[in-house]
């Protein structure tokens, strides 16, 4: 019996058995959209010498071809924001299949140039909102200990799509009316995707937030047995206590508005660092380096295996090096390739020169920047407005991301290529010394913790 005045020791609970099965094989499935997402933003990298040609096209007009996805995705963002709060992830992750698997042959059967503009910002509305809804889904379903990784899953599911796109560019190359297939064969995994998703569950911050309770207890439960469900519940229900209001105003609100703004910076600067310059127009930057076309195609599927490889760096190492410290690794690595890329132009090194500080930026992005970015937009935002504030920042990523990639036509027109990954590095300089003062650090913490230590900073 404990003497009084003396505290009894802390009690040691054992660990929480995660069931990580079924946390990954709802990752999985998220994941495919990701895929689509990777796959529809990429495909069009082996096209436009075709469509360009088949269309009889301008510089302008090709930028605004490649380029008015990411208005299609930026309509997506806002629409997505609205409807992930009223529907659910999981009907709008639905909604987001159905558009890609109509969308891919749409562009691809186009008859006129408005109609493959058309389709193409359709598309890219899909792209949207399973942006902003997938790295929701992912970060409201897994337990704090693996956020960082399965939300990772997300960023390598985006970087499988970008391979398999180019793999499809360089398949279908030699095949009669080869740009049409190729747009076109996005529809089968977006059907795949639709049907998986019958076997979903719904994210439980979610099911919370609309009165389900009862529901997000079984989901929970599943995940990590009943003190799991319990122990989350009650947190998840005290962040949206005394809390009604969760319009586009609550954004603004002194305690929150700091946060959106980081939160809408990380998403702009991941966007204009210089990688959709090489995704998209990547053979065109290998024929400019003195590559034959077949050799080009070829070079950008050896991009998408590197994109994959080194995705596995961030997953591996996410959470136990942590968000801020990969963020500042990865944007002064891109500063440095990015000025090695402009000085292999302006001097005007062998293609194989080009290729290795290529391979080198994909690789430091996709270790970095292109999966950090997700998992940390995806935490920092309180429960109350993740679906609005969410929708702001994947809205400024698609407006950036519209800007670098349309632009990069005429900047290489008018600067050079040089000139044009010399404003890439500084960039990159930039937001290394935004991350170093303004990113806080979110590793191994719930996102009932991540919210109430951004809103007392």
């Amino acid at each position: 019996m404990a003497q009084a005045g003396v505290p009894l020791p802390a009690l040691e609970y054992p660990p929480v058995p995660i069931n990580k099965k079924y946390v990954y094989l709802l990752c999985a499935i998220a994941a495919l959209g990701g895929i689509l997402f990777g796959f529809d933003l990429v495909i069009i990298s082996g096209t436009v010498a075709f469509f360009q040609a088949h269309f009889g096209l301008s510089e302008l007009e090709t930028g605004l071809a490649v380029g008015c996805i990411n208005l299609g995705a930026a309509v997506g963002a806002v629409m997505g924001g609205w409807l992930c709060d009223r529907l659910g992830r999981k009907k709008l992750l639905m909604i987001c299949a159905v558009l890609f698997a109509m969308t891919g042959g749409g562009t691809g059967w186009a008859m006129s140039f408005n109609m493959f503009i058309a389709f193409r910002m359709l598309s890219g509305v899909a792209v949207g909102a399973a942006a902003l809804v997938c790295p929701i889904y992912l970060a409201e379903i897994s337990p704090a200990s693996m956020r960082g990784t399965t939300v990772s899953f997300y960023q390598l599911s985006i970087v499988v799509g970008i391979l398999l796109a180019y793999l499809s560019n360089y398949l279908l190359l030699n095949v009669e009316d080869n740009w049409r297939w190729m747009f076109s064969s996005q529809s089968i995994p977006a059907l795949l995707f639709y049907f998986s998703l019958f076997t979903a569950s719904e994210s439980p911050r979610w099911l919370v937030r609309s009165g389900r309770e009862f529901e997000a207890q079984i989901v929970l439960e599943r995940i990590g047995g009943l003190d799991y469900s319990l122990a989350e519940q009650e947190q998840i229900e005290q962040s949206f206590a005394d809390k009604s209001d969760t319009g586009v105003s609550e954004l603004f609100k002194k305690e929150v508005r700091h946060i959106v703004f980081i939160g809408v910076m990380i998403a702009v600067f991941s966007q204009i660092v210089g990688q959709n310059s090489i995704f998209s127009y990547a053979p065109e930057l290998f024929k400019k380096a003195g590559m034959a076309q077949d050799s080009a195609f070829m070079q950008s599927i050896i991009i998408g295996i590197t994109n994959f490889v080194s995705t596995f760096v961030a997953i591996f190492t996410i959470d136990k090096v942590g968000r801020k410290k990969l963020l500042q690794y990865g944007s002064f690595l891109l500063f440095a390739d990015a000025i090695a890329l402009a000085a292999a132009f302006y001097m005007q090194l062998s293609g194989i020169w080009v290729l290795v500080f290529v391979l080198a930026f994909i690789g430091f992005y996709s270790a970095t920047l292109g999966p950090v970015t997700w998992v940390t937009l995806s935490e920092i935002f309180p429960n109350r407005i993740r679906g609005n504030a969410m929708a702001v920042a994947t809205l400024a990523l698609w407006i950036a991301n519209f800007f670098t990639t349309s632009l990069f036509p005429v900047m290489n027109q008018y600067f050079g290529v040089p000139v044009t990954f010399l404003i890439h590095a500084g960039v990159c300089l930039g937001y290394f010394l935004f991350i170093r003062n303004k990113v806080p650090e979110t590793r191994g913490r719930s996102l009932e913790e991540i919210e109430k230590l951004l809103e007392k900073s």
